[in-house]
């Protein structure tokens, strides 16, 4: 049986103009340029750079001869003054500095150059291969992955080489045609492995004792090289500590990934463009906002005559209301991006402001362990804003620091009690941890319960467990593969 009934409930609901705002918000200043760059091939109401109203030529004098339809409509739901002002400046242009030396066009920097697939087939080309051994190897280089290696198996490749390029061969073709792929440069490329990687390198180089103990080390203890089991590498090649640290040293020249070494892909440069810039000036901090953040905009003084001689015009055609709805959406989408770019600086430089400050310690010194505790909340209630907006402001941000350019995220931290009972940073306890590791004894490293001693003694009390986990953020390997002759 079905009943009707009333039910009152409140919802919260964003708007979609509080959506697009919290969007802008969250890009970084290439992304920003690039979303105001879309805005303004859609938009036709809205114009870049300073506007000029000397340039503004007026077309419209013979705007009611363009219409066949004399039927006056009644218009009074059109506000038209609301979209006309003597204002020539925007208003967010007057409270604010836009004009900086970092608002020059900036592009982002392509690598030139051939693939390095195509590196590997120019290569190729100087070999005499046969027509299957020629498809075989065009097929092994382009199996190659950026680091170097061709991690597939035997089996795996002799069935892709039959279901998708038809040529049907052995396993011991494509492993004789191995061997021509792992002649090409980089030294090392085509490996199917580290081992196989580090042992092609070696046989280039000039044979010594040294080279040849190395490629022992690798070819026959090569589990107990990689986990530096030093003892048993001296018995079993029954050599000195000095022979061995040289080998040692041969095999750590090596490239464990041959592929990246290639600098002539075409991949992108990343760039990072600091979206702030703190400087300290006679002893207090400075904070300044990328000027490209600031860009110059301003609503069409050609749509905004197309209202005007609207208004002016004493019949008015359905067509021409259909006209000056489409000019008002233009102008109504212009105006808020204007205004919405006015709230994304404030909101910003706010934000940073405030992180600044929670900080100034660290920002004046650059000395880490002066970091505060500091969760997203402390920044939002500081600056009576959502923490989801502080999240978008630090989550996507980099600052230019006098100590280089920071990710604003790195500045948060979740906070511990020491000895003293104060508040300290987590990150201030990983620095600690970093600067214990670095002045270890690297022949007799010390292990995570000797690391959460010697940190109970300077004052933080905490597990073994947590050291371990501080130490793999920090990515540091545990103490037996820290070990050096």
């Amino acid at each position: 049986m079905l009943k009707q009934y009333l039910q009152f409930k409140l919802s919260q609901k964003l708007s979609p103009q509080q959506i697009q705002l919290m969007k802008l918000i969250q890009l970084p200043t290439l992304a920003f340029e690039q979303r105001i760059k879309q805005e303004l091939e859609e938009n036709p109401a809205l114009e870049s750079g300073k506007e000029k109203s000397d340039e503004i030529d007026d077309d419209f004098s013979d705007f009611d001869d363009d219409f066949n339809d004399s039927d006056s409509i009644n218009t009074d739901d059109i506000n038209i003054d609301d979209y006309l002002s003597d204002d020539e400046i925007p208003e967010y242009r007057t409270q604010t500095s836009n004009y900086s030396s970092d608002e020059d066009e900036k592009s982002i920097p392509y690598a030139s150059g051939t693939s390095f697939t195509q590196y590997l087939l120019n290569q190729l080309h100087t070999f005499r291969l046969d027509e299957e051994e020629q498809q075989v190897a065009e097929f092994l280089v382009g199996s190659i992955d950026e680091s170097g290696y061709i991690r597939r198996s035997i089996t795996d490749i002799l069935d892709d080489l039959a279901f998708t390029q038809n040529v049907y061969t052995s396993e011991e073709k494509i492993k004789s045609v191995f061997k021509i792929v792992q002649q090409l440069d980089p030294a090392g490329v085509g490996s199917r492995d580290l081992q196989e990687c580090l042992l092609i390198q070696l046989e280039r180089k000039t044979k010594t004792e040294t080279i040849e103990l190395a490629t022992a080390m690798i070819e026959k203890a090569f589990e107990q090289f990689t986990k530096k089991h030093y003892k048993k590498l001296l018995q079993k090649f029954n050599i000195s500590e000095e022979q061995l640290k040289d080998a040692i040293h041969e095999i750590e020249r090596l490239n464990p990934k041959p592929g990246s070494s290639y600098s002539g892909n075409s991949r992108i440069i990343e760039h990072v463009v600091p979206d702030f810039t703190i400087k300290i000036v006679d002893g207090e901090l400075e904070l300044t906002l990328n000027g490209r953040n600031a860009p110059d905009l301003h609503v069409s003084r050609e749509y905004s005559d197309m209202l005007k001689g609207y208004k002016a015009s004493k019949e008015k055609s359905k067509s021409q209301k259909d006209a000056v709805l489409f000019i008002k959406q233009k102008l109504d989408a212009a105006k808020w991006f204007i205004e919405a770019i006015k709230q994304r600086q404030q909101t910003l430089f706010v934000t940073m402001s405030a992180i600044m400050h929670y900080q100034k310690e660290y920002f004046l010194s650059g000395d880490e362990r002066k970091l505060k505790p500091m969760i997203l909340k402390d920044i939002a209630d500081e600056i009576d804003m959502d923490v989801s907006t502080v999240s978008r402001v630090a989550n996507s941000k980099y600052v230019d620091t006098p100590y280089g350019t920071k990710l604003i995220k790195d500045f948060f931290s979740e906070s511990m009690t020491n000895v003293e009972g104060e508040e300290v940073s987590t990150r201030e306890i990983k620095k600690i941890l970093e600067m214990v590791i670095e002045d270890e004894d690297k022949r007799k490293p010390l292990t995570d319960e000797k690391l959460a001693r010697i940190l109970k003694e300077k004052g933080y009390p905490i597990a073994r467990r947590t050291v371990a986990k501080y130490r793999e953020q920090l990515d540091i390997p545990v103490a037996r593969l820290r070990k050096q002759i």
